[in-house]
């Protein structure tokens, strides 16, 4: 996906809305610092991020009575950008608390917004549940660049073809032949149908007593998935467009919830492709866990990978150590970095 290129107008109205945002955020500090000051609050405990909303964030009572109620924090000036998932100290009040501290991340979620710039979006995730389905039709690229997203953010990627119920016999070798290489190379993938609650043991089994994040296009089923893993939270579904076969976005901000048998499930925005803008070559060929091996071990230390003799990369390509459609794969997604 090339980097979108704006214009003068484009620009401006950007740095307008990042100046409003920066002025509401010095305000919001402002008022924490003065409830600080006043001493309106209460004592300092722990508490979980389980949602941001524009210039609040929700925090869960970890410990004590009132362990699991959710109650609204302004945040301290010169905290880091808080996002759900995070492990805080804060101090409640009436009506709204005061975050003071963020504790130490052990992994963080992060993508580029539409500027290049890489921001978080989740933190303390476990595993990553890449959600792919028949429809919208799934394709190695893009499973690849959440691929190469989990291994830079060293979180544990998990495939997960949902909607088996509409697997059938026009889709079922473009399907097999398109996630067979997966297990092969040593990611877990399981079948699940919210419809037919097929899968959805195993999926429980293997997220239990962790953090989770589910990725995707929109439209694989994800919030489907989630209201069958999570009974009773009714997150909104939305159907394919009709016009584009491309699903409609219904989650607007990441959520936490929690497993019944332990654990947790962080619901995110819906995106249709995993921007890798922020990367280069080498960093793409790290997230390529079947070529990290063989990077550094080619002839010429420039080797581009294409036809240059003792190319470590089309050497194992050659003895099968390296499959060709994860090279074309590779290939591709350096590509596309050029074209920025």
């Amino acid at each position: 996906m090339a980097k979108r290129k704006l214009n003068r107008r484009q620009k401006w109205r950007i740095e307008k809305v990042q100046d409003e945002r920066n002025k509401r955020s010095l305000r919001r500090a402002a008022v924490a610092e003065e409830q600080l000051d006043e001493g309106q609050l209460g004592a300092e405990q722990k508490g979980l991020i389980t949602a941001h909303f524009g210039t609040q964030v929700e925090v869960e009572i970890t410990e004590g009575e009132s362990a699991g109620e959710r109650r609204r924090a302004h945040l301290r000036a010169n905290l880091p950008a808080l996002v759900t998932g995070d492990l805080v100290a804060w101090r409640p009040g009436n009506p709204t608390g005061v975050v003071v501290a963020c504790h130490d991340r052990r992994s963080e979620l992060c993508r580029p917004n539409n500027r290049g710039e890489l921001r978080p979006v989740a933190a303390n995730v476990d595993y990553i549940v890449i959600v792919v389905a028949p429809f919208p039709t799934p394709y190695a690229n893009l499973i690849d660049r959440y691929l190469v997203a989990s291994e830079h953010s060293r979180i544990t990627p998990i495939l997960a073809l949902n909607k088996t119920d509409l697997v059938d016999d026009n889709n079922r070798q473009q399907l097999e032949e398109l996630l067979a290489i997966y297990p092969q190379i040593g990611y877990r993938l399981v079948y699940t149908s919210a419809k037919s609650a097929n899968g959805l043991d195993e999926l429980k089994q293997i997220l239990g007593g962790s953090t989770c994040v589910f990725v995707g296009q929109s439209g694989v089923g994800k919030s489907s998935l989630i209201n069958a893993l999570l009974p009773g939270m009714n997150i909104p579904v939305g159907g394919l467009s009709e016009s584009t076969q491309k699903g409609k976005h219904t989650t607007t901000t990441a959520k936490l919830f929690h497993f019944p048998s332990g654990g947790d499930l962080i619901d995110s925005p819906g995106i249709r492709e995993f921007g890798l803008w922020h990367m280069n070559e080498d960093d793409i060929a790290e997230g390529f866990s079947d070529i990290r091996p063989f990077i550094g071990h080619c002839r010429f230390r420039d080797c581009k990978h294409q036809s240059e003799p003792q190319c470590a990369l089309l050497d194992a390509v050659a003895r099968g150590d390296i499959s060709q459609r994860r090279m074309d794969s590779f290939r591709h997604l350096v590509a596309s970095l050029e074209m920025l």
